[in-house]
């Protein structure tokens, strides 16, 4: 999973397209991570939301591009680093869950309950290897 808690990317704050002082944010390494708000603040803040939800549960993080280049790139645009804390943002998701029923043979259920086995976990893990997800 992710090996950092924080990372910074360059966010670009536009309002070229929109009414003065609604920003359009969107991140060049990131081209999944948009978002958009009234006002720096609330753009900058709903920008780090689009952020995290991208790279949450990413393996691997895009290299993130040195500021100055962006701002060449965006002349017109506010450019700013927005930084996110990844752990912190994979503890606020919530993976949809749902229950299935499944049959087991008796003996084998009794010695998981002895032994404390949560059977929903192991199942889980037991799925994403069969799987290879």
């Amino acid at each position: 999973m992710v090996k950092t808690n924080f990372v910074a990317y360059p966010a670009v704050l536009n309002d070229s397209e929109n009414k003065t002082g609604e920003y359009s944010v969107l991140f060049p390494d990131v081209p999944g991570a948009l978002s958009e708000g009234v006002g720096i603040p609330q753009a900058l803040s709903n920008g780090a939301e689009a952020l995290e939800l991208m790279l949450y549960d990413e393996e691997e993080l895009p290299e993130a591009s040195d500021l100055k280049t962006v701002q060449e790139e965006y002349p017109q645009a506010i450019v700013s680093f927005v930084t996110v804390d990844l752990i912190a943002a994979a503890k606020k998701v919530k993976t949809p869950v749902v229950r299935k029923n499944t049959t087991i043979p008796e003996d084998l259920a009794e010695r998981a309950d002895s032994a404390g086995i949560n059977f929903s976990e192991t199942l889980t893990e037991a799925l994403k290897e069969k799987l290879e997800v």
